[in-house]
């Protein structure tokens, strides 16, 4: 597995780059915004740790300008702690973020779970087939989604969501249940990530995003997957 960190404290990457590469991780590192894009461009990278405050392009930045030409895994790490934050870091198309100072186990932990979910491999289950509801598909074997015929590029995290909501369609989950089975129990941000992946689904899936005829909310309660439409 090969892993892009991108950082401006040298102190911070020497010791990622470390412990990573103790893992068996093959480890590339980069300083600032401009580099991670362009790292990332000619690099086949499983996951990238980005740091969001470094000078120039910063790590949101760079994230947005990553995912126009890929959707490799990406954690952020910032020293901000505020949800708003947070959440800006998944607008621009982030998987996951771990806020600084952070212990080594628990980035080796993320790491190792967005990897996992990211190269999910067939096991000859019925529940790795293609599965189609109205005008979305999905292959969960090749982590691929299509609306009414064309690919569609989704986030690992994004991927997750829909990949659970269509294998149980109907069934409604609470946000509180969906941060976690898809983030994990242990997951210490905010609730409204799910509302901001869910509305990240609906303008990638949706015809009309607005007017969804699939990925619904059940006021008061959650969101599910409607078959019926």
């Amino acid at each position: 597995m090969r892993i892009l960190v991108v950082d401006d404290e040298k102190l911070l990457i020497k010791g990622i780059k470390f412990n990573l590469e103790n893992e068996g991780y093959q480890v590339d590192v980069g300083s600032d915004g401009v580099e991670a894009v362009e790292k990332a461009r000619v690099g086949q990278y499983d996951l990238i740790l980005l740091d969001i405050m470094m000078p120039g392009l910063d790590g949101l930045a760079a994230c947005m300008q990553i995912r126009a030409f890929s959707m490799v895994p990406i954690i952020m790490l910032t020293a901000k702690s505020e949800d708003t934050d947070k959440l800006l870091g998944f607008e621009y198309g982030a998987d996951d973020y771990i806020t600084k100072p952070f212990n080594i186990l628990e980035l080796k932990a993320r790491i190792r779970a967005l990897l996992r979910r990211n190269n999910m491999n067939a096991n000859g289950d019925d529940d790795q087939s293609g599965v189609t509801i109205g005008h979305i598909f999905i292959d969960p074997l090749r982590r691929h989604a299509e609306r009414s015929g064309t690919s569609v590029e989704l986030t690992a995290k994004e991927f997750d969501l829909i990949e659970l909501l269509m294998k149980n369609p109907g069934r409604v989950y609470s946000r509180e249940n969906l941060l976690d089975i898809i983030w994990g129990y242990d997951y210490q941000g905010d609730i409204r990530t799910v509302d901001v992946h869910i509305r990240r689904l609906r303008e990638k899936l949706e015809p009309e995003p607005a007017s969804p005829e699939h990925i619904l909310t059940k006021w008061g309660v959650g969101y599910y997957l409607n078959a019926q439409a």
